[in-house]
């Protein structure tokens, strides 16, 4: 006997309380945009400016100790990764010390750095610094608008997609729902104050991916039901659509879920705000697609046409969805 998370013939009516659900996305994306609006983003490095040193020792590199060593000369956001490489001798380790933009600066100044370098002889003696790089307000503010400019070309994309493989209305539906993602993933991020860098932006994009995908799966069993269940209302045909495809798009958000748990759990805190901003995502893209993108359908409407044409195969022949 197989484990099933999801009965195989469910029958919830999903569209009972569609205006309600479409009102709370609507509240939900305003409360948003207002943070935004108000109090905007904690941006990290990427897009405030700041220093980057590349540093290389004999000493096995520990982040969190080097860490706790720079923490006392409280110099704000500083991210520190470890850099692999195969080409890389056996005693060769290097790391990558970012340190925000101090106050009136564009770059961290020759006696912080000098400080930072004495702070992490403690941990590794004979440390060196390779290089010193920094990036200025400009660079970053056309960070901002690069990665502003990919997140709208990705929606423009999945809209042309959407429509030319189905129909305008779907199109539209499908917009809303990724447009619905990426607003609460930035409220959210507002709201909490969590540091905002390219890797969010990364997670942006994987997130209008992911919501996408659940709504074609849906929107492809819609198509189908349409023609199949040619009297129906659009508002059961949307249900049974929706239920067919309920096992299927539970049990990819439950195993999807499983492993970004464990990565926000156990994979420190370099990856922790985009691991969250993935979480945060799966369940906003998997609502959106059953509550926000078919209840747009529902709203817009799908004239259904169908002519009685010979057909070799069969006794007639429907037409496409029709706008």
């Amino acid at each position: 006997m197989r484990l099933r998370l999801v009965k195989q013939d469910t029958n919830f009516d999903f569209f009972s309380r569609w205006k309600m659900w479409l009102g709370l996305s609507l509240v939900l994306m305003i409360v948003g945009f207002a943070s935004f609006m108000y109090q905007g983003l904690n941006y990290g490095i990427d897009f405030k400016g700041g220093t980057t040193i590349r540093t290389e020792s004999s000493t096995l590199i520990d982040v969190g100790a080097y860490r706790d060593a720079i923490a006392p000369l409280e110099l704000g956001d500083i991210t520190i990764s470890e850099v692999f490489d195969p080409t890389f001798e056996a005693d060769q380790n290097v790391a990558m010390v970012r340190i925000e933009a101090q106050d009136g600066q564009e770059a961290v100044n020759s006696d912080i750095i000098a400080q930072v370098q004495t702070a992490l002889q403690v941990i590794a003696p004979d440390i060196k610094f390779v290089s010193v790089e920094s990036v200025g307000p400009k660079v970053s503010g056309e960070l901002i608008q690069t990665a502003a400019i990919a997140v709208v070309l990705a929606i423009a994309a999945v809209l042309i997609y959407i429509w030319l493989r189905f129909e305008w209305q779907f199109a539209l539906g499908a917009v809303a729902a990724l447009v619905h993602d990426v607003i609460l993933t930035i409220g959210i991020f507002s709201e909490l104050q969590i540091k905002f860098d390219l890797a969010i932006i990364a997670a942006l994009l994987t997130i209008v991916g992911y919501s996408l995908n659940d709504t074609v799966v849906v929107f492809d069993r819609v198509r189908e039901n349409l023609r199949k269940y040619k009297k129906k209302p659009l508002n059961e045909v949307l249900n049974i659509s929706i239920n067919e495809t309920l096992s299927r798009t539970f049990m990819t958000s439950v195993t999807t879920l499983l492993a970004l748990i464990a990565l926000f759990v156990l994979g420190g805190d370099v990856i922790r705000g985009f691991v969250f901003a993935m979480i945060w995502g799966v369940i906003v893209g998997t609502y959106s697609s059953v509550f926000v993108a078919s209840a747009i359908l529902l709203y817009l409407g799908v004239k259904r046409d169908w002519t009685n044409k010979p057909d070799a195969n069969a006794g007639t022949q429907f037409a496409n969805i029709d706008a």
